[in-house]
């Protein structure tokens, strides 16, 4: 007779006999698996290179600052000065940025001489205007007084010929204004990613249309798109498709004509209905991961038509988490960038949480006034609205832990694994 198995009331629970890759593991294999897969080459003005990504090396152009300057409005001279007043005669004229000094500054006097000003022959050291007294024809201060006070030496911050940038860095604003202080008016940039994103399921319907109890409205493909373009990347909707092979077929086509990389939800995994696991298993190319985490667990990784495909779970929570832990840092590999790891911070716990040996949990989270880690009242991987709440994930590794009220947990911010830290 038939035997029912044991009760786990977990439905992540790990089946006995199956392997279940480690979170860590599955990322290192992701990672070494990867191969940019965008055109390289492209060629933008400084202006237009926002976010996007260094196809190749980039080399200053000149040095920065050009020349030695004066870091404060104040008076240049010969130093260094000793211990003791110093009375210098005063130059007629002045150095300004933009306008420089005309002439040498003869030993024994000095000159008028404004921040950014480029420093004038006869001069290494400057003194600050409120630390003199001033008449016409002379200044007086106190030294002692360093060679080479309050200036700026040529290239002190970046020499020319030295390499600003190498390839694969996604370029920040404070990027584009050390790129400008070295004359690269453009720069080299892969091309932008194309990305498109593919919800499956009967169950699932447009929203705006009409929808039975049965069924459900796409919540996936509107995050996922937002997350896409908010990554920089060009999203491309490929819309909503029934869960029969000729629909998913037929989207996957379309898809590859359009993408340089498609994510999916839905279909994932080995049911009867899992159309987007199966197709790719029996016409394209699969590598199935049942990976040990919750919420989300099955992840399909393949090829059509030469287009990377990523498979996320068809719940909202589950795609969400596994489009941060997996898919974000592929899509930066596939775009020309580099795999990077979200950067995490170690924060008291307002909550208890017994967790078990054996899998990576991700707690949707946020810090409360007093900076401590709250979590979402319930774990469900259907609450939909625990995303919403949250502003990041308390991150339980693969071993067992006890967490109570002030203990220490790892807590990564959303917008930590949307950009390279």
């Amino acid at each position: 007779m038939i035997q029912p198995p044991p009760l786990t009331n977990d439905c992540f629970a790990l089946p006995p006999g199956v392997h279940w890759t480690p979170v860590d593991e599955a990322r290192r294999l992701l990672q070494a698996a990867l191969r940019p897969v965008v055109a390289q080459g492209e060629i933008v003005a400084l202006e237009a290179a926002f976010d996007r990504i260094l196809s190749a090396p980039v080399v200053a152009q000149r040095s920065s600052p050009p020349s030695a300057n004066s870091a404060v409005d104040g008076y240049g001279f010969a130093g260094p000065i000793p211990e003791g007043a110093c009375i210098l005669e005063l130059m007629p004229g002045r150095a300004a940025a933009g306008v420089p000094f005309e002439g040498s500054v003869l030993p024994g006097c000095a000159v008028r001489i404004l921040t950014g000003a480029v420093i004038p022959p006869g001069v290494d050291t400057v003194v600050l205007e409120e630390d003199c007294t001033i008449t016409e024809t002379q200044i007086a201060f106190n030294g002692p007084l360093k060679q080479g006070s309050n200036t700026r030496d040529a290239g002190e911050d970046m020499l020319e010929g030295t390499a600003v940038f190498q390839a694969g860095r996604r370029l920040t604003a404070t990027d584009l204004a050390l790129l400008a202080s070295v004359g690269l008016a453009t720069v080299p940039v892969c091309a932008r990613l194309k990305v498109g994103v593919l919800s499956t399921g009967d169950e699932i319907r447009p929203v705006g249309a009409a929808a039975s109890d049965w069924q459900v409205y796409d919540a996936n493909r509107s995050m996922l798109l937002a997350m896409m373009r908010e990554l920089g990347f060009d999203a491309v909707d490929l819309g909503l498709v029934e869960d029969t092979r000729d629909a998913v077929r037929h989207a996957l086509n379309q898809g590859a004509k359009q993408c340089d990389v498609i994510f999916t939800s839905g279909g994932a995994s080995a049911g009867d209905e899992d159309h987007v696991s199966a197709i790719l298993k029996a016409e394209g190319a699969l590598t199935s991961w049942r990976i040990a985490l919750k919420p989300g667990r099955p992840l399909a990784l393949g090829m059509w038509q030469e287009t990377p495909i990523i498979g996320l779970p068809g719940n909202p929570v589950a795609a969400y988490v596994c489009a941060l832990v997996f898919g974000r840092p592929a899509l930066e590999v596939l775009a020309g960038g580099a795999w990077f790891e979200p950067q995490g911070y170690s924060v008291p716990a307002a909550f208890k949480k017994n967790k078990r040996e054996g899998r990576n949990e991700y707690l949707r989270a946020r810090l409360n006034l007093d900076g401590h880690c709250e979590v979402f009242p319930s774990e469900g991987s259907g609450r939909i609205s625990s995303i919403s709440w949250s502003d990041g994930l308390v991150v339980l590794g693969h071993d067992a832990v006890a967490v109570t009220p002030g203990v220490l947990v790892h807590y990564v911010p959303y917008r930590n694994y949307m950009r390279p830290s």
